[in-house]
């Protein structure tokens, strides 16, 4: 459904059953009410924000609307929730007024964020959810978020992101949902613990200044998606010598934190650790 619209008897009960999932505004207005229109424009521009359905009711065309509303005067305006109202006021207000109001009905910014996530992981499109659910996570950093985002993490293979965020929920919130995600976990933790990266580590751990197998090792790591690992250990030489292995370990760590992406969190980490070498 729009975001706006003109409320009519043919669509009436369209906004009355979309007030049981969102919160809706009927605003009564005519051309006779000069008020009643420039209060229209104003609830228009806050509509766009998508956090409500707004509904206008033209009085001179739709009186049996205004009647059954029992409208007394123009503008007036009501907030529908589950096909009844909960709030309103009469007269123009101003518009910081009518955001104040609307803040004690209207969910915050990240429970939007987080539902309009949950719609696109049932879609499998976890890409697009990410975002949403880092948004939601900073502005709300509880177990219903981060177990959300840490599925999307999982489903995107950023392994080591969501087992941070995992690792941090308490044992008060760890449900079924709890349950599954720490399993996929396991799972894919087990398969990026390959026979090559074993056999890498164990001849990095014999030869530790062999910075040829640190190397490889990494871009093993990185292949499986640890790489918040493979950026420890590159780390760890870049902070002794930035220029090792004559720039090679300075433009792999550079290569995975540019495939990590700038709204990785872990990458960003380092990313200010670079820096604070650098300058």
């Amino acid at each position: 459904m729009d975001s706006v619209l003109d409320l009519t008897k043919e669509n009436i009960q369209q906004v009355v059953d979309a007030s049981m999932q969102q919160l809706v505004i009927l605003t009564f207005w005519s051309q006779q009410s000069p008020d009643s229109m420039a209060l229209g424009q104003s609830l228009e521009q806050l509509a766009q924000s998508g956090r409500f359905i707004l509904a206008k009711v033209n009085c001179d065309a739709e009186i049996e609307i205004a009647q059954y509303f029992q409208i007394q005067s123009l503008p007036t305006t009501l907030l529908l929730t589950e096909g009844k109202p909960i709030d309103g006021f009469a007269g123009p207000l101003p518009v910081d007024q009518i955001e104040a109001m609307l803040a004690k009905h209207l969910p915050a910014q990240w429970q939007l964020d987080l539902n309009q996530a949950k719609t696109l992981l049932a879609q499998d499109d976890a890409v697009n959810a990410l975002p949403l659910l880092k948004a939601a996570y900073q502005e709300q950093p509880h177990a219903e978020v981060a177990l959300v985002y840490a599925d999307a993490l999982l489903m995107l293979g950023q392994v080591a992101q969501a087992k941070v965020l995992l690792d941090g929920i308490g044992l008060a919130d760890q449900d079924s949902y709890y349950q599954s995600l720490k399993a996929k976990l396991s799972l894919a933790l087990d398969a990026a613990d390959t026979p090559e990266i074993r056999k890498l580590q164990e001849s990095v751990d014999a030869s530790p200044g062999d910075l040829a197998l640190l190397l490889s090792l990494c871009k093993a790591l990185h292949g499986a998606k640890r790489d918040e690992e493979a950026l420890e250990k590159l780390f760890a030489v870049l902070s002794n010598d930035i220029n090792a292995q004559d720039g090679q370990i300075k433009l792999l760590f550079m290569e995975i934190l540019t495939a990590m992406g700038q709204g990785n969190v872990t990458a960003n980490q380092f990313r200010r650790k670079l820096y604070s070498l650098l300058y």
